[in-house]
């Protein structure tokens, strides 16, 4: 065996109930690809704990009392190296998870996701898919299609700038399908739909790939 080792996930948890960090250290402790490097008791020391541990991932509460989650994302996107963030919340009302992803979240989750869920999400987002809760999915793009008809507008001739290939990938990706699942649905590798998604992104300006989902509901994609 190679004395290389493929390095675990470093997640970073924020949460103002100490109780919720311990129950998602407990959690993420049983794997062995995911490891907790630190944890935060408010949104407002996000960025130095960010800082100081250089995570991967990042799980926040949605709710804090000095600084919520929300504002937190935006914080820690703004930075020069910036971690993924899932948003962790009790509720998924739908100006929380729209805030969330215009903030620049790469999954939303309910605190009451079982622990595979969860686990499933970090490994996810940490590969550069996203993660949505199916109920947070749904309503999100529930609220989208009823919203101005001017985006739908500009996403349906933005689409005109992709090639046929990168629109088949891009409407798979709205649909919730994997890189692996994309890639086994068009015949093609993982590192072929890496590329498609990239170009993708690259020409609508977009990061992220629940924002790429959400551009193709948009674009009547889904």
């Amino acid at each position: 065996m190679s004395d290389a080792q493929v390095q675990p996930i470093r997640v970073l948890l924020i949460d103002d109930d100490p109780l919720v960090c311990a129950g998602l250290e407990l959690i993420l402790s049983s794997t062995d690809d995911i490891e907790v490097v630190g944890t935060a008791g408010d949104g407002d020391e996000a960025v130095a704990a960010v800082q100081r541990h250089f995570p991967d991932v990042v799980l926040l509460d949605v709710r804090m009392q000095r600084l919520d989650g929300i504002a937190a994302t935006a914080a820690l996107r703004a930075l020069p190296q910036t971690p993924r963030v899932i948003v962790l919340t009790t509720f998924d009302a739908d100006d929380v998870v729209m805030r969330a992803i215009s903030a620049g979240a790469a999954g939303f989750l309910l605190k009451t996701a079982p622990a595979p869920t969860i686990i499933a999400a970090i490994r996810n987002v940490h590969a550069g898919d996203g993660a949505l809760s199916p109920r947070s999915v749904r309503r999100v793009f529930e609220q989208i299609n009823d919203r101005h008809t001017s985006e739908h507008t500009a996403a349906r001739e933005a689409i005109g700038m992709l090639t046929e290939r990168e629109l088949e990938v891009v409407q798979l990706v709205g649909e919730g399908l994997s890189n692996q699942e994309i890639g086994a649905r068009l015949y093609v590798g993982e590192a072929t739909v890496k590329t498609h998604l990239s170009a993708a992104q690259r020409k609508l300006g977009i990061e992220g790939r629940v924002r790429l989902a959400v551009f193709a509901s948009k674009a009547g994609l889904v």
